[in-house]
């Protein structure tokens, strides 16, 4: 075998054990606790240690009927989903660095706020934005993605 012939064999082997490696590294986590995603992605994605978790909003995975009787307990509703896909991955809040929170009304902040900080120790809480939006999907009031790291 020529020398050229074994680097392309080991060209390639490496090529195929790096591919091989990054689909291990990539684990799809879902449960069906929390609701099913509507399109093409997953409740969220663990890759190398950390979690990306989509955005969740208050639909009740139990029944399919959003929960929004009121802004605390449509927040309560969205943290309840994260938990669901964090415990499907090993995970609690505590694992948590980084939420984004995304709200149809500023005006909601406060309310959001409260029940969002019954679930994170305030020394230790992740970073976070919370911006307004014009939409959310289903015209929710509320959308919390996280990033979380074990």
């Amino acid at each position: 075998m020529s020398a050229v012939e074994l680097f392309l064999i080991n060209d390639i082997w490496f090529a195929f054990l790096s591919f091989k490696i990054l689909i291990e590294m990539k684990k799809i986590i879902n449960t069906t606790k929390a609701p099913s995603p509507v399109g093409p992605y997953n409740q969220s994605v663990l890759a190398g240690g950390t979690l990306y978790l989509s955005g969740q909003i208050a639909l009740d995975a139990k029944t399919g009927e959003l929960v929004m009787d009121t802004i605390e307990q449509e927040t309560e509703q969205v943290m309840t989903n994260l938990s669901y896909v964090l415990a499907e991955a090993g995970m609690t809040f505590e694992h948590i660095v980084k939420c984004s929170v995304f709200v149809s009304d500023m005006k909601n902040y406060a309310a959001i706020n409260a029940v969002y900080a019954k679930y994170f120790d305030e020394a230790t809480a992740p970073a976070r934005e919370l911006v307004e939006v014009a939409n959310l999907p289903k015209y929710v009031n509320v959308e919390i993605s996280a990033i979380a790291v074990k």
